[in-house]
Order: structure tokens, then C-alpha cells, then sequence
């Protein structure tokens, strides 16, 4: 069945990114693996985007490469010109996190939301339990956690395009740290990874203002060490390089990773990632197989030393069965027939001589 879909990106990134970038990336894969099944999709996002949908711009440029002072202000304006166009649509895909909850409350139409961010923020517990009716996809079931409540319509994990990366054969004779520099990530504990096992490390990494103030007192200092190497920030086709090269991708996250779309980077490449048990982390990673889940930096450093063990094809296997855009696209395409199926959770009826919105 073809469906008219309307995807909402946010304004932070254009989709695709043009260096680097998580949710915008996930959205722009999303849509154009919609149209190639073909759905008529609809894709709000900023002016700069590239697509195959139907393009229906709020700014003209990314907002992280402008100079805006008030991004929820732009937010607002795309909300509102979702609102007025919502009626063309079988389904309104938002990737917005809670904002639009209201509004959809309002519309009273088919709506869902892919939540891409961490959970277990305390404010959030009093936002979802007020939204119990709004349909929420999470992108590993371990992100759920925070939010039991939650009206979970199905777990999507993200996808790539089949040909996007390449197989490459990991003798770079380094590891590779890719993603973001900052606490939550701990490069600092990559760096001691590779140091204590002998091995280069390179590390290809954005730097949020936010988290500048942790790079140059924390990690800055650590980038002299003679077995590191900083890259900075890099675009697709430098990141296929580096992880193809690669012998392992470290991961050594600390806090509860929703997804991590550098682990299946890594597979697509035929790289093992070396991660720690985290979040999503064995949703993702097959322990013994497709690298090693560790617990601790010894343990990181003695997966290291056998990380000649994995068989990188399969690591590449792997991403083929359960990490493609298509995949991703299609487990999206079925959820959204069965949320038609139903009606829109909130009906208008009259309740003390006046209308309100009432749950089902």
C-alpha cells in the first residue's frame, strides 16, 4: 500500500549532515529508502537537505552552521507548517522529540515518534506519563528502560545503505575512536585502551561547544601522547577509510547508549567493535562474534590483543541481516499500517455543555 508519509527532521542538521551527525542522518536513509519503495514521503527539514522526497524547507542552512540564536523559535515556525499541511498526509513521522506532543494531541491525526536520545532524564517521566496515547518508537529495546509507561508501538534499530561503506581490511595497524568528544563517550578511556595494549589510536571526532570546557582540561592534554593521533571532525567518505583500515572500533561508552550508529558503521565496514556493556551495546554486538563486550579497561585492552580472532565477513554479515536502510525502512512501513489500522487515539466529544479532547 502506498502511503503519504510526512517525515520531520530537526533543524539542527541537514539530511544528510555534512560532516557529522546522528538523528538527521538516521531520517534522511529513512526517507529516501521510503521513496525507492515507493511511498510519496514529504520531508521537513532545513533548505540545505538533499533528498528523494519532497523537500519542504523551515531554514534555509543547518542551524549548527549558522549563527541562530533561538533554534526552538525555528522549531516552533516547522511545527507550525507541519500543522497546516498535516491533512495531506496518512502519517506525520516526527523525530523531534516531545514538542510536537500538544499539537499532535490537537490534530487528532496518525501520528508517531521516534525517540533518538537518551531517556533517563527525570523531567521526561512527567512528560510521557501525560502523553500515555502518543505512539513512540524506540531504537533499541534497552532504551526503553527509563520510560516503561511509554506507548511503544515496535523497536526500529537504524539502518545504512547497503553500499554506503565498504569492506576494507584492517591493516592500518591502529583502532579508531569516531563519533564525539565528551564525557559520556570517554575517549580518555579509548586513549588508555590503546596505550596500555601498544597500539596507535586515531581519533576522528566532532567537538560540541558544550562539551569544549571537558576536551581542553580532560582530553586535550591526552592528544600529546606519541600514540595518538586527532583527526577532528570527518565526512562519509574519510569515515569509511578509517574504519575499513581500522583494526577495531573502540567503544568504551559510559552511560546508557541508546543506539550508537558508529557500531554498525564498523560492521558495515567489516570492522569488530570492542565496546563496553552498555545501553544497546549487546543489542547490537554479538560478543565473540562481531567483537567483544567488555567491562572493564583490562578487559578492553586483553579483547584487543585478541582481535585477530574475529572474522571481519562476518562482522560485515551482520550488518547486511539487521542494519540495512531498507531493513529499517521496512520494519517503519509496518508499523505505520498498523497504527492506520487504528484510530487516532483522542476523539472530540462534548462533556459540560462544552468540547474537550477525552482518551480512548
Amino acid at each position: 500500500m502506498k502511503l503519504k508519509i510526512a517525515q520531520v527532521s530537526p533543524l539542527f542538521e541537514s539530511v544528510p549532515p555534512r560532516l557529522y551527525g546522528g538523528t538527521e542522518r538516521v531520517v534522511s536513509y529513512l526517507t529516501d529508502a521510503l521513496v525507492e519503495m515507493g511511498h510519496e514521503v514529504t520531508l521537513f527539514a532545513t533548505g540545505d537537505s538533499i533528498t528523494k522526497a519532497r523537500l519542504v524547507p523551515v531554514y534555509y542552512k543547518a542551524l549548527r552552521l549558522g549563527h541562530c540564536t533561538d533554534p526552538l523559535a525555528l522549531h516552533v515556525l516547522q511545527l507550525q507548517e507541519v500543522a497546516e499541511r498535516a491533512h495531506e498526509f496518512d502519517i506525520l513521522h516526527f523525530h523531534t522529540d516531545y514538542l510536537h506532543f500538544p499539537v499532535s494531541r490537537l490534530l487528532n491525526l496518525h501520528t508517531v515518534n521516534t525517540l533518538h536520545g537518551r531517556l533517563d532524564i527525570p523531567e521526561l517521566k512527567r512528560v510521557y506519563s501525560r502523553f500515555l496515547e502518543t505512539p513512540v518508537v524506540s531504537i533499541s529495546n534497552a532504551q526503553r528502560a527509563p520510560l516503561p509507561m511509554a506507548k511503544w508501538v515496535g523497536t526500529v534499530y537504524h539502518g545504512l545503505p547497503e553500499n554506503l561503506y565498504q569492506p576494507g581490511s584492517g591493516q592500518g595497524d591502529y583502532v579508531l575512536f569516531l563519533g564525539r568528544i565528551s564525557p559520556e563517550k570517554r575517549p580518555d578511556r579509548a586513549i588508555e585502551i590503546a596505550g596500555r595494549a601498544g597500539i596507535k589510536i586515531r581519533i576522528a571526532a566532532k567537538i560540541d561547544e558544550a562539551d569544549m570546557q571537558y576536551y581542553e582540561q580532560l582530553i586535550k592534554p591526552l592528544l600529546q601522547q606519541p600514540h595518538v593521533e586527532f583527526i577532528g571532525e570527518v565526512g562519509e567518505q574519510v569515515k569509511g577509510e578509517l574504519l575499513g583500515n581500522a583494526r577495531a572500533l573502540l567503544f568504551p561508552v559510559d552511560w546508557p547508549e541508546p543506539f550508537g550508529m558508529v557500531m554498525i558503521e564498523a560492521l558495515a565496514c567489516g570492522t569488530p567493535v570492542i565496546a563496553f556493556n552498555h545501553g544497546s551495546v549487546p543489542e547490537v554486538i554479538r560478543d565473540g562474534q562481531t567483537g567483544y563486550i567488555v567491562d572493564s579497561t583490562e578487559a578492553a585492552v586483553q579483547a584487543l590483543t585478541d582481535i585477530d580472532k574475529i572474522d571481519r565477513r562476518r562482522c560485515r554479515q551482520e550488518f547486511e541481516q539487521k542494519f540495512t536502510a531498507s531493513r529499517m525502512a521496512q520494519a517503519y512501513a509496518s508499523i505505520y499500517t498498523q497504527l492506520l489500522q487504528q484510530q487516532p487515539p483522542y476523539t472530540r466529544r462534548t462533556l459540560t455543555g462544552k468540547t474537550d479532547l477525552v482518551y480512548e
